[in-house]
């Protein structure tokens, strides 16, 4: 029989309804994968079992009473940076101090409302400018698949606690790729929604909230309450009724784009083309109209906004004392150092490549309904390294498949395409047109059921092991 901790939000919900499980015992399922598996991965922060079961017997008695919500009982984790009341927040440096959140960011609020149960926040690096799970305030976070190996990041916790069965239901931020990154290293779907599409706060340029799943379904069933409005986000788009489980799609006629160079950055390892090539032989076999996409990213655009983000970097960092500059990450600080001595024109011309690579983006996917890629060059790296090429002077390599769509406020979505010989994930993007996320959607599910099944999820305990609540 599979472990509660391993079944979908959806099954847990059909589950509930039919008084099959309940979930303190679904809750009481997860506390013993996380006891077992937590301290090899290292994937929460603030962890509070005692708060999920009295959230979870709570959500019994309205199961009991007819009076559920969209989500309850059905448990997982929320980002570090994502503020909950009264659990401060590091946003994974040491260098801050710890004073507990006044109130529940959007997030943390359309969650709780729909009776979601919080089992903890999910570590990340300093800052959230790493696609790692390496951080001067959490312990080093590891990927499930191989513990060796790096889960990605920014939302590092995240990627590895969907994989591991924390739960069905995760949700991370993404900028330049940090919700896609992770979910396509760790085998998850990671949508990062239409920048304004789930209201966030503090909102910034690209900066979004997104579901991590271990199915499209549940994906959906998060975005179905992450989208409701919320007026704490001035760059939130207006409120729109979207049937967000009406997943299914007709391939035939569909033009797809399919892009395998990026243009700047890492080349694509042999695997990882293969597997997305594979991709979109199968979309074009289901009927689809599949065409190469051309590259549009340049060394200008990249360099640019390193420019940029880390002069933005700085301008938090270089206003601390000695002393907390001193716990920053020394990779981060040494990155971010450099922006110190940017003149304001460079600065200025390097913030001006977020809208030349908005530009850019948006020109090159006109053509099609779906642009397909890898969400990343190489599979993961070294769970101790900053990024696949550990070089701060080169940090954003990796990411010009996934970066894009934050610019251009595109949805984009991770969904796992294959295994690497060496056993580890590789993850599809689909990305669509401004605002089409449930079309992202489609076609991620689309691809659940084209692609071959997914393998079983990794476990953490000795051969023949069994952990349940």
């Amino acid at each position: 029989m599979t472990n509660p901790a391993d079944l979908s939000a959806a099954d847990l919900l059909d589950a509930y309804r039919a008084k099959t499980l309940s979930p303190v015992e679904v809750t009481e399922a997860v506390i013993a994968r996380i006891d077992a598996y937590e301290p090899k991965l290292k994937a929460l922060y603030a962890y509070d079992p005692a708060s999920a079961l009295a959230a979870a017997r709570a959500s019994e008695t309205r199961w009991f009473k007819g009076e559920a919500l969209p989500l309850d009982g059905v448990p997982g984790t929320i980002k570090e940076n994502i503020a909950t009341k009264g659990v401060p927040m590091p946003i994974g440096t040491a260098a801050r101090d710890l004073v507990p959140a006044t109130e529940d960011a959007p997030v943390a609020a359309r969650l709780n409302e729909a009776g979601f149960v919080t089992l903890a926040k999910t570590t990340m690096p300093d800052y959230g400018m790493l696609s790692s799970g390496l951080s001067s305030f959490h312990e080093l976070a590891r990927n499930p698949w191989n513990l060796a190996m790096n889960p990605g990041g920014s939302s590092a916790g995240a990627g590895a606690a969907g994989a591991a069965g924390y739960g069905p239901l995760h949700v991370g931020t993404d900028i330049g790729g940090s919700v896609r990154l992770p979910a396509g290293w760790c085998g998850l779907v990671g949508l990062k929604p239409s920048f304004g599409r789930v209201p966030i706060d503090p909102s910034y340029y690209g900066r979004v909230a997104g579901p991590m799943t271990r199915t499209v379904t549940d994906t959906a069933l998060m975005m179905r309450e992450l989208s409701k409005p919320d007026t704490r986000d001035g760059m939130s788009l207006p409120p729109q009724e979207i049937d967000w489980l009406s997943l299914d799609i007709d391939l035939k006629g569909l033009r797809i784009g399919l892009q395998l160079d990026p243009g700047i950055g890492i080349e694509v390892e042999p695997e990882t083309k293969a597997a997305i090539e594979a991709a979109g032989k199968a979309f074009e076999a289901a009927g689809a109209i599949v065409t190469s996409a051309p590259a549009f990213m340049t060394r200008t655009m990249l360099d640019g906004l390193d420019d940029f983000w880390s002069q933005r970097a700085w301008a938090d960092i270089g206003v601390l004392t000695p002393e907390k500059q001193a716990k920053v990450l020394p990779y981060i600080f040494q990155w971010a150092e450099r922006g110190k001595a940017l003149s304001g024109e460079r600065v200025y011309r390097g913030m001006s490549q977020m809208l030349a690579i908005k530009d850019a983006a948006l020109k090159q996917s006109a053509p099609f309904d779906f642009v397909l890629s890898p969400v990343s060059p190489v599979p993961s790296y070294p769970a101790e390294l900053a990024s696949p090429i550990h070089d701060p002077d080169r940090p954003f390599e990796h990411i010009c498949f996934t970066l894009p769509a934050n610019m251009s406020d595109q949805p984009s979505i991770s969904v796992h395409a294959a295994m690497t010989k060496g056993g580890l994930p590789i993850g599809l993007q689909i990305t669509g047109r401004r605002f089409d996320d449930l079309g992202v959607l489609r076609m991620a599910k689309a691809w659940e059921d084209l692609r071959a099944p997914m393998p079983a999820w990794p476990s953490l305990l000795p051969s023949g092991e069994k952990v349940s609540a």
